[in-house]
Formats: structure tokens, C-alpha cells, sequence
């Protein structure tokens, strides 16, 4: 009995020490979760990739922990969007400023807000921040990610054939949405807050918000957004995770459509991207 319950014990503290060991690795942050895959794709396994916002939380309203501040002091590179706030906060309190690369260099940026009416957050700058949300945009950040990787570490040359491959696959799915958009049943789709702004953009569609500029809609415009897709025959109305369902439930009856949730801060872009496209154009 004796020596069965030795054996346990030994288990337990070996159990105990792989679950804490760290490890040995250098680490990459990024600001949120869809630029995970972008980095993962060109750095593969060589680093930790750390996501700075937690699954569920708002980039709008966070707040990086002291025990983070830390880690992005100690990380080897740190990639952000460029265009949030928290990410102009966040950039003024690390020390190197070299090892912080933005993705959106180079990217044509469209004026507007992604303020929360309950949280008060402009987005930096006065544009609209999601270019993640389409494949043409990623493409464009995946070569600032890149050049910074490739300056950064010069001599791994692997990371050339993981660039090509990362670009083929974002060519096919730019090939792939594209095709889809041409195919939507309506020129428009109907959202709560404008998240798909450059994927609208970027496939000839148009994007019409319930909310605007971080506000609700005046009774009017609202009005007039509903006359319209019962007229076109509207039958979603898509809501981000991070809003509550409410949001569209009222407008959802008025039109006769259904209130889709949708994630645009989903890690699995890519997948993401097909799955956000494909409940937009799906007939």
C-alpha cells in the first residue's frame, strides 16, 4: 500500500512539473487573434505566438496587464493591426519600438469608427480598423510581416518557401471569395456594427450598418434600412459575437430575417473569411 501510494505521489509531481514547464522558445506577440495564423504561417513552429486580447474580449475596451507589459518588453517581435487604440497605448510603454511592426503600412485605409456606443473607444486615427476581414488586405499585411520577419532574422531562408506558400493560400481564397461575391444574392447585406468593410469594399458589395459612427441609427434611417430589405428580400441580419443578439432582434422581426452571429476576431481567419462570405452570398 505503502509503495502504491509512493507511486502516486511520484506521478502527481512529475504531472505537476510538465504541466508548468515552460517553454524554451522565443516569443511573438500579436495583437489580436486573426494575425496569429498570418505569423504562424511564415515563422512556422521556430516561436511561441502569444495573443495579446483573450478569446471573448473587446479590443475596444481592453486593457493589457502588468504581468503582459512585461512579456512584450521580453517577446523578440510584437505585430499589430496599427489602427486600434489599445495598440497606440500599448506601443508608447514598450521600450524597443523597433521590434513592433504595423500591418496596415501600405494599406488603403477607409475613414470611419468602430466606437462602441457603450464603450466610447474611437478607433485610432478616425479609420476603420478591420482590414484583417479580407483577403486582399491580408495579403498586403502578410508582406509587411514578412519584410519585418526577414530583416529581423535574415538568415532562416525557410521562411521564404513558408512566405510563397502563406501567399498562395490567401491568392486562392481571394479566388474564392471573389467567385462567391459574384454569386450574392443581393449587391448589399445588412450588419449591426460595420466590421466587413473592406471585404465589402474589396468584392463590390455594400455593407449597410444598423450602427454608425459607435451610434444607433436615427428612427428614420432605421426605418428606411427596413423598408429596403423587405423590399430586396433580405433574410439575414449578421451581429458580431461581441454584441448581444438584442442588438438586431427588433429590426430581425420587422424585416422577416434571421439575426446570424458572426466573429470577426475568430483566430482561424482563413476559414473564418469563407464561412462569413458564404452566409453573405448563400442564396
Amino acid at each position: 500500500m505503502r509503495k502504491f501510494a509512493t507511486a502516486i505521489l511520484a506521478a502527481i509531481l512529475i504531472a505537476g512539473c510538465t504541466s508548468t514547464k515552460r517553454s524554451d522558445k522565443e516569443c511573438i506577440y500579436v495583437s489580436i487573434a486573426p494575425l496569429k495564423p498570418l505569423i504562424h504561417g511564415i515563422v512556422g513552429d521556430d516561436f511561441d505566438i502569444e495573443v495579446l486580447v483573450p478569446a471573448g474580449a473587446s479590443p475596444e475596451t481592453f486593457e493589457p496587464t502588468p504581468k503582459q507589459f512585461i512579456a512584450l518588453n521580453e517577446a523578440r517581435m510584437i505585430f499589430n493591426v496599427g489602427l486600434i487604440d489599445f495598440e497606440r497605448n500599448l506601443i508608447s510603454k514598450v521600450r524597443d519600438k523597433e521590434k513592433v511592426v504595423d500591418l496596415s503600412r501600405n494599406v488603403e485605409v477607409i475613414a470611419g469608427s468602430c466606437s462602441h456606443n457603450h464603450h466610447g473607444h474611437e478607433c485610432a486615427h478616425g479609420v476603420d480598423p478591420h482590414i484583417w476581414c479580407s483577403p486582399k488586405q491580408l495579403a498586403i499585411m502578410a508582406e509587411n510581416a514578412f519584410e519585418a520577419i526577414h530583416a529581423a532574422l535574415p538568415d532562416s531562408l525557410k521562411y521564404n518557401d513558408n512566405y510563397t506558400a502563406l501567399c498562395n493560400k490567401l491568392l486562392d481564397l481571394d479566388e474564392e471569395v471573389a467567385e462567391m461575391c459574384k454569386c450574392a444574392p443581393s449587391s448589399y447585406f445588412l450588419i449591426y456594427h460595420p466590421a466587413l468593410t473592406y471585404l465589402a469594399r474589396d468584392y463590390g458589395l455594400e455593407q449597410v450598418s444598423i450602427e454608425n459612427e459607435g451610434k444607433e441609427t436615427s428612427a428614420k434611417r432605421l426605418g428606411e434600412i427596413i423598408d429596403m430589405a423587405r423590399r430586396d428580400g433580405i433574410k439575414r441580419v449578421f451581429y458580431q459575437s461581441q454584441f448581444p443578439r438584442s442588438s438586431v432582434e427588433t429590426v430581425c422581426e420587422d424585416i422577416g430575417a434571421e439575426a446570424v452571429e458572426i466573429n470577426p476576431l475568430d483566430e482561424e481567419i482563413f476559414g473564418n473569411i469563407r464561412r462569413m462570405v458564404y452566409l453573405i452570398t448563400e442564396n
